[in-house]
């Protein structure tokens, strides 16, 4: 028998650039950067800036650039709680709306914070309610308690770790699996197909969400893209670091190039195939 050959597996996954990973810079800006870099498309991060809210504005920025739009990030952060209303199940529906006529696959929502009582109390099954009405991927992203020195604080509900709930797609964020210092992998296994959308980042452990460049921390990024590679993955792998202390926008694009071509490199894997 002939003895197997490596080949390079590369799945469909595309790789994207998050709105956010440009931050302090505009929406507008990280549809340029991920044009002039080569990413396949961007997540939009849907915050404070008005561009980031507005559907034809959006429209017209990933025309200009020839830069799908794969994702929409639902405004979930505490500085975003008035974007698209005050009432979280109405900005999940503006959310599905955007991602709908902009062509995004999937909605990326947190689990809701603890004093969002009713919200909490219905959220896993609302989730499903409206993953069952529409195409769109709802794919809830797991988070971490908050610390304050010696202290710990259980901001998340149902919890900030997704996985002991039912949901039909998560995201996996290994930024936040770093800050909650929760086995990445392990969280993963307990995905399974179900794992949707991934946010790639790196982090230490620290108690803020660091969301370094991958390869500069101590998650499993490039463990993840190559079982990526292996299983398949269809979903999309979404470049999202924090480049808010960068000196000028070209140490801004560098890392933003880093991160791309870290994760292209690690999505390749080497499978083992008959001769022919």
């Amino acid at each position: 028998m002939a003895e197997p050959r490596d080949v390079v597996r590369i799945p469909d996954a595309k790789v994207a650039l998050s709105t956010a990973s440009v931050y302090p810079e505009s929406t507008a800006t990280a549809f340029e950067i991920a044009a002039r870099l080569g990413y396949d498309g961007v997540e939009v991060m849907v915050w404070t800036d008005p561009v980031s809210q507005d559907i034809e504005a959006l429209r017209r920025l990933s025309d200009y650039h020839r830069v799908p739009i794969l994702a929409v990030h639902a405004p979930c952060l505490l500085i975003t709680q008035r974007v698209w209303s005050t009432d979280p199940w109405v900005k999940l529906q503006r959310a599905r709306a955007a991602a709908e006529k902009l062509g995004a696959s999937t909605v990326v929502v947190h689990p809701p914070f603890r004093w969002q009582r009713q919200y909490a109390r219905d959220f896993v099954g609302g989730i499903w309610r409206m993953a069952n009405e529409t195409d769109v991927r709802f794919a809830v992203e797991n988070m971490y308690p908050w610390r304050y020195r010696d202290r710990e604080m259980l901001a998340y509900a149902p919890d900030w770790d997704v996985t002991k709930d039912d949901y039909r797609h998560f995201t996996i964020d290994l930024s936040h699996t770093a800050t909650a210092r929760t086995d990445a992998t392990e969280m993963i296994d307990r995905m399974g197909d179900r794992l949707g959308h991934v946010h790639l980042a790196d982090g230490n452990g620290s108690n803020k969400d660091e969301h370094l460049v991958p390869g500069r921390g101590t998650q499993p990024c490039a463990e993840l893209l190559e079982r990526l590679a292996l299983t398949g993955f269809d979903g999309h792998v979404v470049i999202e670091v924090n480049t808010r202390r960068a000196m000028s926008s070209a140490e801004r694009e560098a890392d933003l190039a880093e991160a791309l071509a870290f994760t292209r490199l690690h999505l390749a894997s080497a499978a083992k195939v008959p001769r022919p």
